[in-house]
């Protein structure tokens, strides 16, 4: 129960709500605190510093910031249009969760909040001469951030919503769910390798909602799971669509009373999402590349570039991990799919870029690259999409000297036979 609401609270911490919600709480805070450290302060030292100028800087911070917030809001609305027109709309998410864009925004709230609530308390006469030196400087101290921010707010937006950089962030999102995952290939407990259903005594679990598996609670699991007759078979991972008609995991020695407990280990909604699902960031990198093929844009060089990128993230399957001792020892899961993997990423790939001859080579040299990394599940499913990116170009390219050229490119790199 405490890892499913520890998840819970980072997916909160996230939204952009909770961080300007922080930053607006210490505003208010650093305003009112001048009414605590008034008495602390000498009495000659408000006429040496010229506090009384407060007020001036005070307005001018509280207009300032609403305009500049106003106008930072309609920037980033403009960058999501951009990144789910010319990208994807899956990666609308890593845009709206990106910590640099929240913090800067939470600072122009909360100095927006500290300046209001400063003009408030001055107009009420709460605070005297001494407290208006505090002010003084707490004004001084939010103004240099403000400052800060609004230097790092114009790097960011030199990126932001473009193809390259939100892009990138897919590539980072997904290589760290993918190495979260081969720390812990069977999400700590043990690998699933017999088919639950022949198990004498084995109940099915189904779920009570349909959506997408998010997260899986494997301590709330293990704690069930602690007698020595019990056990638990999980079928489904993060990412996986289910519905009240499949069973998403099976139990052996636990009482029936136990299943609402053993359901809501399963955190399921309406949508997929990029923490603890390797797969999906592999999935949205591979819509961008099919968007970029589309007739509409017809951008190869990105469909290349993220040809790149995925042999990046996908090479992290065949690195050795030291084997994982299990945390949960009877609670069984299956393990990542290296063809699956690879048939997420290059199927929608080989089918939308049949007809470009580019494509088509740099298909190739990809898949031979991965063949090359000396894992044989890898070596097998890149040899099986080799062929298959080779009949494709056979199928879409128009002219024979260009799928001569990619089938010399699939010779070259050893997946293929020299003879057909």
């Amino acid at each position: 129960m405490i890892e499913r609401w520890k998840w819970f609270l980072i997916r909160i911490s996230k939204r952009p709500w909770f961080r300007a919600s922080l930053y607006s709480v210490l505003g208010i805070a650093t305003a009112l605190v001048a009414l605590v450290a008034a008495p602390y302060i000498p009495e000659d030292v408000p006429a040496k510093i010229g506090s009384d100028a407060v007020d001036n800087i005070l307005g001018v911070l509280a207009s300032s910031m609403l305009a500049v917030t106003t106008f930072s809001l309609s920037i980033m609305v403009a960058a999501y249009g951009s990144a789910t027109n010319n990208v994807t709309p899956r990666a609308i998410s890593l845009l709206v969760e990106d910590t640099t864009t929240q913090n800067t925004l939470s600072t122009f709230v909360g100095s927006f909040i500290f300046s209001l609530v400063g003009i408030i308390a001055l107009s009420t006469g709460l605070y005297g001469d001494n407290g208006r030196v505090v002010l003084f400087a707490a004004t001084i101290i939010v103004v240099i951030l403000v400052l800060y921010a609004l230097l790092r707010w114009i790097d960011q937006l030199s990126g932001l919503g473009r193809v390259a950089e939100t892009t990138a962030r897919v590539e980072k999102a997904a290589t760290r769910a993918l190495c979260q995952r081969m720390e812990q290939p069977f999400l700590g407990g043990r690998p699933l390798e017999v088919d639950p259903k022949v198990l004498p005594g084995a109940r099915p679990l189904y779920a009570d909602k349909i959506g997408f598996v998010q997260h899986v609670d494997m301590p709330a699991l293990g704690e069930l799971t602690k007698a020595e007759d019990n056990a638990v078979y999980i079928c489904v991972l993060p990412g996986i669509f289910v519905e009240p008609t499949q069973p998403i995991a099976w139990s052996v020695g636990i009482a029936e009373d136990c299943d609402t407990a053993l359901r809501n280990a399963f955190v399921i909604g309406a949508q997929r999402t990029f923490d603890r699902d390797p797969r999906y960031g592999v999935v949205v990198m591979a819509e961008v590349a099919s968007r970029a093929l589309s007739p509409a844009i017809n951008d190869q060089g990105t469909a290349i570039d993220v040809i790149g990128r995925g042999v990046r993230v996908l090479s992290h399957l065949s690195r050795p991990t030291p084997p994982e001792k299990p945390k949960f020892d009877r609670v069984f899961a299956p393990g990542l799919s290296v063809a699956d993997m690879l048939d997420d990423f290059f199927t929608p790939i080989e089918r939308d870029g049949a007809g470009v001859v580019e494509v088509g080579i740099r298909l190739q040299q990809a898949l031979a690259s991965l063949g090359r990394l000396g894992d044989a599940a890898m070596t097998l499913a890149a040899n099986h999409h080799a062929q298959s990116a080779l009949k494709r170009a056979e199928a879409g390219l128009s002219l024979p000297d260009d799928y001569q050229r990619v089938r010399q490119a699939a010779q070259e790199t050893g997946l293929l036979e020299t003879s057909r």
